[in-house]
């Protein structure tokens, strides 16, 4: 597993400030070890004063499913492009 990020090791004092288990806070932020899912995981913390364990997991899951899909979505992409580039190339030097 890569390293945490700043905002990941935000994330993780934040946690640990609003008295969740080390261990547990620890696992949350070596899942959302990017900018972007850590700062989502801050986000929707800061909405609440406390939250059960299970709530934060159920929205660390939403949060890397969104991450996952935005990902394929960006692969899908390249590679429609790339098929793109193909077929023009293929039409033109057929002309």
């Amino acid at each position: 597993m890569k390293p945490k990020s700043e905002v990941s090791q935000e994330l993780y004092q934040m946690m640990l400030d609003r008295g969740y288990q080390e261990r547990f806070c620890d696992l949350v932020t070596q899942n959302l070890n990017t900018d972007f899912t850590a700062q989502r995981m801050i986000y929707y913390l800061f909405h609440y004063s406390e939250l059960p364990e299970g709530e934060i997991v159920d929205e660390m899951l939403a949060i890397l499913s969104d991450r996952n899909r935005i990902m394929q979505k960006k692969e899908l992409e390249y590679n429609n492009a790339k098929y793109n580039e193909y077929l023009n190339r293929k039409r033109t030097e057929e002309e």
